[in-house]
C-alpha cells in the first residue's frame, strides 16, 4: 500500500485501487491548482504497476460544486482562470487508468464536468447532479458538451442543460449518467466494490479495451473546450451573466433580460 497527502488532495493504493480524495470540504470547489495535481497524480498512476484503477472521492457534504465564482481567481479575471481549469481538464482524458466517481452531495457545473470525465459514477439517491450554466448566464465548460451527451444521449442533455435543473440519483442511474446507485452513505464502498472488480479482470485487456471504447473522445474534448471557453468569454461580458453570478451568490432568484 502506497499513500501520499497534500493539503487538499490525499493518493493512496491498496489492492490494485487508487483513492485520489479532494479536501476542500464542504464544496471541494475546484481550481487550476488542484485540478492540475489531481491530472498529475492519475498519470503517475498510469505508471504505477500497484494501480488498476483510480476512485476520484472527496471528503465532506459534496462531491465537487464547481468553481468558485464569487473568490479568488475565476474573480479576478475568468476567462484566464476558465483557461487554465480547462487545459488540465484536456489532460484528465490522457489518462489510461480506468476512473471511477464516488459522488455523494451535489456535482455542479465544473463539478459534473469532473464527474462525467470518469469512466463510471457512483450516486446515492440523495446525489444531486447539476449543470447550472444557463442560470448563472453563460455556456457549459469542462468538456461537457461531448461528455454530457455521451452519457445520456442528446435531449437528456439538452433537458438537463437548458432548464439547470437538478438530477437526483435514481433518475441519473435511469438516464445513464451514474452507473450503480448505493445505499444512503455508501457511496464509496460501493464504488470500491465496482473498483475492485475492474482490478479483477486482466490489466493489459482493461486499458486495451478502454482505449477502443474511448477512442477520440480525448479529441473531440479537446475541440468542445476551446469552442466552450469561446462562448463563455462572450457571455461573461453580458448583463445576464452578471445577474446570474450575482444572484447566485446571493442565493436567490436571477432576472434576465437577454443582455
Amino acid at each position: 500500500m502506497g499513500s501520499e497527502t497534500s493539503t487538499d488532495l490525499s493518493v493512496t493504493v491498496a489492492d490494485g485501487v487508487a483513492v485520489l480524495e479532494m479536501r476542500r470540504p464542504p464544496a471541494n470547489h475546484v481550481d487550476e491548482s488542484l485540478l492540475e495535481r489531481i491530472v498529475a497524480a492519475a498519470l503517475a498512476l498510469d505508471d504505477d504497476p500497484a494501480c488498476r484503477v483510480i476512485m476520484l472521492a472527496s471528503e465532506g457534504k459534496h462531491f465537487c460544486a464547481g468553481a468558485d465564482l464569487g473568490e479568488g481567481e475565476f474573480v479576478r479575471d475568468r476567462a484566464a482562470a476558465a483557461e487554465g481549469l480547462y487545459r488540465w481538464a484536456a489532460r484528465l482524458f490522457d489518462v489510461r487508468t480506468p476512473v471511477i466517481a464516488a459522488v455523494q452531495g451535489s456535482a455542479v457545473g465544473g463539478g459534473l464536468g469532473l464527474a462525467c470525465a470518469a469512466d463510471f459514477r457512483v450516486a446515492e439517491a440523495s446525489t444531486r447532479f447539476v449543470a447550472n450554466f444557463a442560470r448563472l448566464g453563460f455556456h457549459q465548460g469542462f468538456g461537457l458538451s461531448v461528455t454530457l451527451p455521451e452519457l445520456v444521449g442528446r435531449q437528456a442533455a439538452a433537458d438537463m442543460l437548458l432548464t439547470a435543473r437538478r438530477v437526483g440519483g435514481d433518475e441519473a442511474v435511469r438516464i445513464g449518467l451514474a452507473d450503480r446507485l448505493a445505499e444512503p452513505g455508501r457511496v464509496r464502498e460501493t464504488a470500491r466494490a465496482l473498483a475492485l472488480q475492474i482490478a479483477a479482470s486482466a490489466p493489459l485487456a482493461v486499458r486495451s479495451i478502454r482505449g477502443t471504447l474511448r477512442a477520440d473522445l480525448a479529441d473531440r474534448v479537446r475541440r468542445a473546450l476551446e469552442q466552450e471557453l469561446a462562448e463563455q468569454r462572450v457571455l461573461w461580458a453580458t448583463r445576464d451573466s452578471a445577474e446570474g453570478i450575482e444572484a447566485s451568490l446571493q442565493r436567490r432568484t436571477p432576472v434576465f433580460h437577454g443582455e
